[in-house]
């Protein structure tokens, strides 16, 4: 049985007490889950955030008094290595691009499986960055084309190629597409391990930070 120090801690921000309910009971029946508080807005989420300092947090963006933006940027403030997961219902182009600049680790819509949710939740404690795929799209659409520049020193670099194996192409295409390290391994069939690990050589390889950028340059640059 997995001891509490292995439990990842979540911390639920919804307004509605059924979706509340429904969320806290899907999660805890996962042994490595644990939702240690449940809050109805966005004021008292953010000081059971700060006493109780969870791995994880689902914000949902339409909260009363105070939105899931705003909570996300004071949040950044004083806990910024928390992962936050925007679960909302919205799927316009400005909310996802809210959210994304505002902190937001991952954006899920409210159907999403969840047995899919509670891998989200798992690759977004470990530092994955993850967009649903229905609004992958309008994020990639939304940020701004980057001017051509260098990778190193400053030069420029034209059309640099990328050195990916065959087996990295495949898991770029996976990550556009917005699948988790998870859905990747099942895809593959290889272990989550490993999928991690081309995932890393990939970020490595095209000189990014995390999944989003190395999604945006693969469509920049019709590396996809």
């Amino acid at each position: 049985m997995l001891t509490e120090e292995k439990q990842i801690s979540v911390v639920i921000v919804e307004d509605f007490k059924l979706t509340r309910v429904g969320l806290r009971c899907a999660l805890n029946s996962n042994p490595d889950l644990n939702v240690v508080a449940e809050c109805e807005d966005a004021i008292e989420g953010i000081k059971q955030i700060e006493r109780l300092k969870p791995d994880v947090v689902l914000m949902d963006l339409g909260l009363p008094m105070m939105n899931g933006i705003e909570a996300m940027i004071k949040i950044r403030e004083f806990s910024p290595d928390v992962k936050i997961i925007a679960l909302t219902s919205h799927d316009r182009e400005e909310e996802v691009v809210a959210a994304l600049s505002s902190g937001a680790n991952a954006y899920c819509l409210k159907d999403i499986d969840p047995t899919k949710l509670a891998d989200v939740i798992r690759d977004v404690s470990q530092g994955v960055c993850w967009i649903d795929s229905m609004v992958s799209n309008l994020a990639l659409k939304s940020i701004p084309k980057i001017e051509n520049v260098g990778l190193l020193g400053g030069q420029a670099n034209e059309q640099a190629k990328i050195p990916l194996t065959e087996r990295e192409y495949e898991v770029l295409k996976h990550l556009v597409a917005g699948k988790s390290n998870t859905e990747i391994a099942k895809e593959l069939i290889v272990s989550v391990h490993t999928a991690k690990a081309h995932v890393c050589s990939i970020l490595q390889k095209m000189c990014v930070n995390d999944r989003v950028q190395a999604a945006v340059k693969a469509v920049k640059e019709g590396m996809v």
